[in-house]
């Protein structure tokens, strides 16, 4: 409290009562997946199509990262983590289960030759005679750190990497060659050497003894794929495992799990022990939503059979969709059957933008779907629903849809997909907007303050249509006072406040009941 001293008049700033409560993003997605360049285990926010083939590349042939991050833009997504957890070419290939740093390279495709602090060697023959490479520094213009690293073969320049020399920097020169190269390989001369830009100098690489046979892009990096790669370690930031980090993240997805599973990589075993890590990783964060893949080429029997009996997920917290869907493959001018998560992650971020977390994601067009891997019918999806397997379906004039919106629960009270997601949404919403709280003097002042900010936010979202009720007193209540904090809970510096709503549940049986009446129809027009 300020103390007066002298008279006079003094003005002062304080606090009004009111602190408004502001809702959260509910759409912003993570994908984990193979990628032919790209960062490892370095999740990368996306917010558009260009900026992901930029750090990860194009489409690639065996892997679906790219078509799900296509597919979630295309149907409204507006950002989106990335974590390549493998991968391209050897050099891109990662470590057995429980590493998945990149496999040091070793200089033995031609002759090393020293650069500074490094020393770099040629993997492929330059088209010149004789076959050799030049790799040049070259100084970035006030810029005393950064430099440039040039591969040329003769006077054409074939490869060039914006690069540091500091082990920190997110260009790290030896990162940089090492994930993106194609024509040479490059390490730190010494370990533990003081590591320089190297003086801007040129160097000619010997071609190799034998130039290796190019690897294909779907079999290099996976070969030493591992389950335990998509699942990763929350303490050393990699695979699903390291998104802990990152509280805005809604919805997860992992589509390039069933890439490893068709290359024969992983059995079905390992796909569910990566899925139920997936599901607990997002039981443990509570405030996201797992999108479960099935496994391709499944009839309607066969994937009632794998739900129930080999997966046998029973979660609040995913979401499984079936079946995969065919879009159109740019790279090859093709359609191309992918499966169906980063497609439904889109429709969840649009129907979150137009209507609100509150309505349920189905009945939704899917953007980019010309086909589906197998069509279902209605006695199919009458034994699928009440599983849980949220159907894909196409309807004649009506495109393809989403025909199904629950979660993987046995908990009636947890059915519906919305209704989890829009408690995910209050319960981070009321979270951030309630830090204020912390160390206030707990008495009946906080307490009426509590109640009447979260009351504030509850009466707007039961005016947007999001809770049950005719009046705001029978959609939602907020109890914080003498009996929710007696003097016993004081003593312990808590605070308690209790709060009830009646969430908004989808009208997902639609009844008409007609039936014939004798008589006209006067009675009706009065």
């Amino acid at each position: 409290m300020p103390t007066y001293l002298s008279p006079g008049v003094y003005v002062e700033e304080v606090a009004s009562g009111s602190r408004p409560i502001e809702g959260v993003g509910t759409s912003v997605a993570a994908f984990v997946g193979l990628s032919p360049v790209g960062p490892l285990n370095e999740p990368v926010l996306v917010t558009n199509w260009s900026q992901y083939v930029a750090a990860f590349g194009d489409f690639t042939d065996g892997y679906y990262l790219a078509h799900s991050v296509y597919g979630f833009f295309n149907n409204g997504g507006t950002a989106a983590y990335v974590v390549r957890v493998g991968g391209g070419d050897a050099l891109g290939a990662t470590q057995a289960i429980g590493t998945a740093a990149p496999v040091e390279p070793q200089l033995v495709a031609g002759e090393a030759v020293g650069l500074g602090a490094f020393r770099v060697a040629a993997i492929t023959a330059g088209s010149e005679a004789g076959g050799a490479l030049t790799v040049e520094v070259q100084d970035v213009e006030g810029d005393t750190e950064r430099f440039k690293l040039v591969v040329k073969d003769g006077e054409k320049v074939v490869e060039s990497f914006d690069a540091s020399a500091k082990k920190s920097a997110r260009n790290y020169v030896v990162a940089q060659v090492k994930q993106r190269s194609k024509t040479i390989v490059l390490e730190e001369a010494a370990a533990g050497a003081q590591l320089v830009k190297p003086d801007a100098q040129a160097v000619t690489l010997a071609p190799p003894a034998q130039v290796p046979a190019p690897v294909a892009a779907r079999t290099g990096g996976s070969a030493a794929l591992e389950s335990g790669q998509f699942i990763g370690d929350s303490a050393d930031r990699t695979g699903f495992g390291g998104l802990e980090a990152y509280d805005e993240i809604n919805m997860v997805a992992v589509p390039d799990l069933m890439a490893a599973y068709q290359q024969g990589l992983i059995d079905l075993e390992q796909v569910k022990a990566v899925q139920l890590g997936l599901i607990a990783h997002c039981e443990l964060m509570g405030d996201r939503m797992a999108i479960l893949d099935p496994p391709p080429g499944l009839n309607a029997r066969d994937i009632r059979t794998w739900r129930q009996e080999t997966a046998g997920y029973d979660s609040r917290y995913a979401a499984l969709y079936y079946p995969w869907i065919k879009s159109f493959d740019p790279a090859t001018g093709q359609t191309r059957t992918v499966p169906p998560s980063g497609h439904m992650a889109g429709v969840w971020a649009r129907n979150d933008s137009e209507r609100g977390v509150h309505k349920a994601p189905a009945n939704e067009i899917v953007r980019g779907a010309v086909d589906l891997e197998l069509q279902i019918t209605r006695g199919e999806q009458d034994l699928l629903n009440p599983i849980g397997v949220n159907c894909i379906r196409a309807f004649p004039g009506r495109g393809i849809r989403v025909w199904g919106a629950r979660t993987l629960a046995s908990d009636p009270a947890w059915r519906y997909l919305n209704v989890r997601r829009y408690f995910n949404y209050l319960e981070e919403s009321i979270l951030v907007g309630t830090q204020w709280v912390v160390f206030e003097p707990n008495d009946q002042s906080l307490w009426a303050r509590i109640r009447r900010n979260i009351s504030a936010f509850l009466v707007n979202e039961w005016r947007q249509g999001a809770l049950f009720g005719q009046r705001a007193e029978d959609a939602f209540y907020v109890k914080c006072d003498a009996e929710t904090n007696p003097p016993e809970s004081v003593d312990l510096g808590r605070v308690v406040c209790e709060i009830g709503i009646a969430p908004v549940k989808p009208a997902e049986f639609v009844v008409f009941r007609l039936a014939q009446f004798q008589g006209g129809g006067g009675d009706l027009e009065e």
